[in-house]
């Protein structure tokens, strides 16, 4: 794999590994079932006060009418997701893993049966995230879209999609933590990537949500929910979902919808592809480096094949997850110690890291 990281999370963070059908995080498409898994706590981004109108206990009615015609239903031929109105254009935000390999798609908008026919404008699997856009644009209404930075621990958000399948449903709950980091292992839907600052909700978020929105109570999209955790028995724990922020997706978006790629990533890239180690036993004995790009990072630096990474900064890094996960809590050029067994030896070299390529 080739290992790969963005910042924007306050402090370093680590990325658990990812077990499927274990305790992990399920994707929210009906049809995707793979397990995903989670950074301890990283600090909380403080929020603007004025966004975060309204309290536990208050009514939503006003705000769910309003969010409710941007939400969107969209179905592929191997299962259904959502989707969140960009602009009048008809473009639709919504997960990679929800538009997964087709290129045509049917779109439904909450009240009406009738279903309306959209492309693919573009995807990024990188960070999960897609735009795709419908013909008949008659009806849609464009969300509005909040300042995602000033989200903070304890607000009030609802979660809007289609869980299994339940057109314009809402659920309440709080943003749990904010920065984590969620990785996502190769599935039939899914490359497999990591998701650098989540927004964690316990807002209820099942198979179908994914694509669909995460609004505050004054309305406004402020992510993109994209993932439920499961418990260790494989079933789905209650109260613990992870949302893409909205000003990360709007970026992505925008990219797409412009070129149809990704040129700006914002993620951290270490230049180097990655393998676990096993020992004898069957235990990991770490990231090792299979080999590195030419004129790349790990080449600058003096990082060679064979190397195994034991830690990045202050980060230990057992495992290649690990080390993704470290790497999130990372800038694109930003110069960090590099700590690596070398045949018996520990060697540690500065890496200034690059910037992932784009789609």
């Amino acid at each position: 794999m080739t290992v790969l990281g963005r910042a924007r999370m306050a402090g370093a963070a680590v990325a658990a590994a990812a077990v499927i059908g274990g305790g992990g995080f399920a994707l929210g498409a009906v049809t995707a079932e793979p397990g995903r898994a989670a950074s301890p706590p990283a600090a909380a981004v403080p929020a603007d006060t004025a966004q975060r109108a309204g309290t536990v206990g208050a009514g939503y009615a006003d705000v769910v009418r309003r969010v409710l015609p941007s939400v969107v239903l969209i179905r592929t031929a191997s299962g259904l997701g959502s989707g969140v109105v960009l602009d009048d254009k008809g473009n639709i935000v919504t997960n990679a893993h929800v538009a997964g390999n087709a290129t045509k798609f049917e779109v439904q908008l909450s009240g009406d049966p009738q279903l309306r026919e959209a492309r693919l404008v573009g995807s990024y699997p990188a960070s999960d995230l897609a735009v795709i856009q419908v013909d008949d644009r008659a009806g849609l209404v464009p969300a509005a879209f909040g300042d995602s930075d000033k989200a903070q621990v304890g607000d009030v958000v609802l979660a809007v999609g289609n869980p299994l399948g339940l057109s314009g449903s809402v659920t309440e709950g709080i943003i749990s933590a904010a920065g984590r980091v969620v990785t996502e292992p190769v599935s039939a839907s899914s490359p497999g990537t990591v998701l650098p600052d989540a927004i964690q909700t316990s807002a209820p978020i099942n198979p179908g949500n994914s694509g669909g929105a995460l609004v505050n109570t004054a309305g406004q999209v402020i992510g993109i929910p994209t993932a439920a955790a499961s418990g260790p028995q494989g079933g789905q724990a209650q109260g613990i979902g992870f949302a893409i922020p909205a000003n990360l997706a709007r970026d992505i978006a925008g990219q797409l919808i412009t070129s149809g790629h990704v040129t700006s990533t914002h993620r951290a890239a270490i230049g180097a592809q990655i393998a676990n180690l096993t020992r004898a036993d069957g235990t990991t004995a770490g990231p090792g480096i299979v080999s590195v790009t030419s004129g790349g990072p790990a080449d600058r630096a003096g990082l060679r094949a064979g190397d195994v990474i034991q830690a990045v900064g202050q980060t230990r890094t057992p495992d290649a997850t690990a080390l993704t996960g470290a790497l999130a809590a990372r800038d694109p050029g930003q110069a960090v110690p590099v700590t690596v067994d070398r045949g018996g030896e520990t060697v540690t070299l500065q890496v200034t890291l690059g910037e992932l390529p784009g789609s």
